[in-house]
């Protein structure tokens, strides 16, 4: 069974998001960029998945710019198999990129799609919901345990009343969440042999895809500063306060 991984290269996450200066989007230039984490944490257990005897092969495909190379070398450089880049600046909205993956996803035949359940950039939390509904496949989301068997995924789910359990018929859509695994660091040997690894890439006319974006940005601004909080020097105050100033109570 092939698992295919779809990954995104964001804004690392330890960096502060600054506005640019024509409020058009986030500050990109000369910033540390990296995976996205829940990205790396599907990367991690598509591995684990085939170290352990349940996939042959796990293939990285990044949707992006050509600089998403460096990403995709990371998930080969964890342990990924090869890679598969879609050229595109920028990168389309999720519908397009859910359409893209569609297509590799058709090309391929994996019996499994694992992915972040976001990226930190966006957080939209659509794609791996809108690919399943282009493939007809069935879905596990927000994925904290995952266990696959002969002929079945068994998918645990955090939801508000705890946990639930899902067995699922490959094949399937998998979005993770963070309590699923802790992704390993890329040794240097394995980040040398990435190099080596086959990167193919494709743009959007390639697989017939049109990514047109049918959102338009208007304005990107930061939320505005909190306010500096105060004293109070009795219960009686701080309740006097929440009752007539913050009227909470």
């Amino acid at each position: 069974m092939k698992v295919l991984v779809p990954i995104k290269r964001v804004i690392d996450a330890n960096i502060k998001v600054r506005v640019n200066a024509d409020q058009s989007g986030v500050e990109l230039n000369n910033v540390k960029m990296a995976m996205n984490p829940f990205c790396e944490i599907a990367v991690e257990e598509a591995i684990r998945l085939r170290e352990g005897g349940k996939a042959e092969e796990v293939i990285a495909v990044a949707v992006g710019p050509s600089q998403s190379q460096e990403t995709l070398r990371t998930a080969l450089a964890m342990g990924a198999d090869r890679a598969i880049l879609i050229e595109t600046d920028p990168a389309p909205e999720p519908l397009g990129v859910a359409k893209l993956l569609k297509a590799i996803t058709d090309k391929e035949n994996p019996g499994l799609v694992i992915l972040g359940k976001q990226a930190i950039d966006g957080d939209n939390n659509q794609t791996g919901q809108m690919l399943a509904a282009l493939l007809n496949w069935s879905i596990g989301t927000f994925v904290s345990g995952l266990e696959v068997n002969d002929g079945s995924v068994r998918v645990t789910r955090e939801v508000d009343g705890g946990l639930e359990n899902i067995d699922l018929t490959p094949p399937c859509v998998i979005t993770v969440d963070l309590r699923l695994n802790e992704p390993r660091y890329a040794s240097l040997p394995n980040i040398m042999k990435a190099k080596k690894k086959p990167l193919e890439t494709f743009s959007p006319d390639d697989l017939g895809v049109d990514v047109s974006p049918r959102i338009e940005v208007l304005k990107v601004i930061e939320p505005p500063a909190r306010a500096a909080g105060v004293k109070v020097s009795s219960a009686e105050e701080l309740v006097e306060k929440l009752r007539n100033e913050a009227k909470v109570i």
